[in-house]
């Protein structure tokens, strides 16, 4: 990528001394930005770094307590979004801010202020969508797409608002390779043009490859600015912990393989919606002591197996088995008695419930699990208060008080909540669908480790998993799904990114066609 010195470019938005505080919690402290045309800029730190706060406060989600923002030299205050975007700010949120009960079209329709007419919006939006590899269907509802296309058009609502400053937050984080390909050369081409990226992301190699410059946050104050290019991906991770991150280890010998623990048995389920995938006589057998890992792009049919095995979705008897007990009809509960555990997609609103405190939301997955929370019709407060600062510790999920709202939470934090309670309990057998999705490099790093742990404790984990470079990292056998047919397990040792690749574009469902 061509290099250009900081100092010859114009400065864009220049934020200085901004603070903000909630109750305690300091969460930035007189925290210095300068960001350029043309520039894509990295900001880099942990999990409760002060990253999303920073970013609201620019797109004026949140007002500061002090400092100034100046925006093309002029001093600002942004109110609220729809000053943000006046002024040219548009952002691309890890949370998605998409209302489920409208259509594309009308999604995009209500953050332009000027839309025109509804047939016209849609021939833009297929367009500009084609045209930067992301393609939409105008009238698709929202409920019923994956959140790999939901991420779609966040990133093209954004775009055609035609923003000088677009703030990203892990925007790579539900796309596939090529995706993120097509991705990062839209903004490359963005940045050729005088727009400028402020790009958060937990991906450091991506950061090496697109970003210009990195400012990096550690515990709301700028640490240390840097050219992501000259550095590598463990020590931006160290600059961004302040310390080294430890790598994951599947250990020195092969796992010991045991039991069946999981196994699916021709199983089918029909579409339940027009947008929904079907399930093709899917045929899996988990083992013991071994972590499956489950590849394929957003939408082909990942979700309905993870509802199909953990009880969300009911199919025939057999179809799905629990050490040996089919239970492809029985509910999520019965499953959980088994010693079966598992970890939804979507965090926020599935694996959490928004505003139920963090002990509530113990409560609600592990009542029926021995774990003392329920007794003669009453939940322990003590017991499910108990777990939860277990959790907190034992997997550095950081708060603003203890036992807050889920809601609460950065989106990293509440991922290590999610996964840490299921964890916690050492289930026989753990299905988590994207573990470590928009954690920071320690945080996934510690996830990853506990998973391959539990498989070597003797467990049996099944991972389905948009990343890679973590299912290469964690992975014993891979599988692909696509347009919900499941290629046979092979060894990680013998597969490689390429092959993967192949299976993605439709070599699994070939496979599954011929079985």
């Amino acid at each position: 990528m061509q290099r250009q010195d900081r100092s010859e470019k114009e400065t864009l938005l220049n934020a200085k001394g901004l603070t903000k505080r909630f109750g305690d919690i300091l969460a930035n402290d007189n925290v210095d930005l300068v960001i350029n045309k043309g520039e894509i800029h990295a900001l880099l730190g942990e999990n409760g770094a002060g990253k999303s706060t920073l970013v609201k406060m620019f797109y004026g989600s949140l007002e500061p307590d002090a400092g100034e923002i100046f925006w093309q030299n002029q001093k600002v205050t942004i109110g609220n979004p729809a000053s943000a975007r006046e002024l040219g700010i548009g952002m691309v949120f890890q949370h998605f801010s998409l209302f489920e009960a409208l259509n594309v079209v009308e999604n995009i329709a209500l953050a332009l202020p000027n839309p025109g007419k509804m047939s016209d919006l849609a021939k833009r939006i297929e367009t500009v969508s084609r045209d930067y590899g992301l393609p939409l269907n105008p009238d698709d509802i929202v409920a019923d797409l994956p959140v790999g296309i939901r991420q779609r058009i966040e990133i093209v609502r954004c775009l055609l608002q035609e923003p000088q400053l677009i703030i990203m937050d892990e925007p790579t984080s539900v796309l596939t390779p090529q995706e993120a390909d097509q991705l990062f050369l839209t903004l490359q081409r963005l940045a050729a043009e005088g727009c400028a990226v402020l790009y958060i992301s937990h991906r450091l190699e991506e950061v090496k490859r697109i970003c210009h410059h990195a400012t990096i946050l550690r515990h709301g104050e700028v640490v240390r600015e840097c050219d992501p290019t000259l550095e590598t991906a463990a020590s931006l991770a160290s600059m961004m912990v302040g310390a080294d991150v430890a790598s994951v280890s599947a250990g020195d010998t092969k796992p010991d393989i045991g039991e069946t623990r999981l196994a699916l048995q021709g199983l089918s389920a029909g579409a339940a919606t027009p947008f929904a995938t079907a399930l093709n006589d899917i045929s899996l057998e988990l083992k013991a002591g071994e972590v499956v890992a489950i590849a394929g792009v957003a939408g082909n049919g990942q979700g309905e197996l993870f509802d199909a095995i953990s009880g969300e979705m009911r199919v025939a008897p057999q179809m799905v088995q629990l050490d040996g007990k089919p239970c492809g009809s029985k509910n999520i509960t019965w499953r959980r008695k088994q010693n079966a555990a598992f970890v939804p997609e979507e965090r926020l609103g599935h694996g959490a419930v928004p505003g139920m405190k963090l002990s509530d939301n113990i409560v609600l997955t592990r009542h029926g699990t021995g774990d003392r929370l329920v007794g003669g019709g009453f939940v322990s407060n003590v017991e499910a208060g108990a777990l939860e600062k277990r959790i907190k510790q034992a997997f550095d999920v950081r708060m603003s008080h203890d036992d807050p709202e889920a809601r609460s939470l950065s989106g990293g934090n509440l991922q290590k909540f999610v996964v840490g309670r299921e964890l916690d309990r050492k289930p026989g057998v753990l299905i988590v669908n994207q573990p470590t999705w928009g954690v920071d490099a320690g945080a996934a790093a510690l996830i990853r480790q506990a998973l391959i742990d539990l498989a070597r404790s003797g467990s049996a984990v099944l991972v389905i998993s948009q990343d890679l470079d973590e299912i290469f990292e964690i992975a014993d056998r891979i599988a692909v799904i696509s347009r919900g047919y499941l290629s046979d397990p092979e060894p990680a040792a013998a597969m490689t990114r390429e092959r993967v690749g192949l299976l993605m574009a439709g070599g699994a469902e070939a496979q599954g066609e011929v079985a």
